[in-house]
């Protein structure tokens, strides 16, 4: 069992920066991928990024391609997502989630454990 608590979200104005943070607890952290999901309201949860076990697999959705950047830090449990640039069509409920395997993955349906959400609002 992996417990994940997100944290760092709030309302900031378009252009601007939030780190997004994920704190695990449970089984061993640093065998999950993890990856980052977001849900706008009215809309499916879709993915944001991913990083694989020891950090060297990483792959974002194109929509935050260059403008977001995951990281993870296996001594501390923690995964990141330092977002910058920010645009009105980030809005959304961020979750952190623990995959079932290693690498790198894009489907919710792989990730096996999820946080209670954090909102993200960008004001234009």
């Amino acid at each position: 069992q992996v417990t994940l608590v997100e944290s760092g979200g709030g309302l900031v104005q378009a252009g601007g920066s939030l780190r997004l943070s994920c704190s695990a607890s449970g089984r061993t952290f640093s065998r999950n991928a993890m990856g980052w999901f977001r849900q706008a309201p009215g809309k499916e949860r879709v993915f944001v990024a991913t990083i694989s076990w020891g950090g060297g697999g990483i792959y974002y959705a194109d929509s935050v391609k260059g403008r977001f950047t995951i990281s993870r830090d296996n001594a501390k449990n923690t995964v990141s997502l330092q977002m910058n640039s920010l645009k009105p069509e980030d809005t959304a409920v961020y979750y952190c989630a623990a995959a079932r395997g290693l690498l790198v993955y894009t489907t919710s349906s792989q990730y096996a454990y999820w946080g209670q959400g954090t909102q993200v609002t960008v004001s234009s």
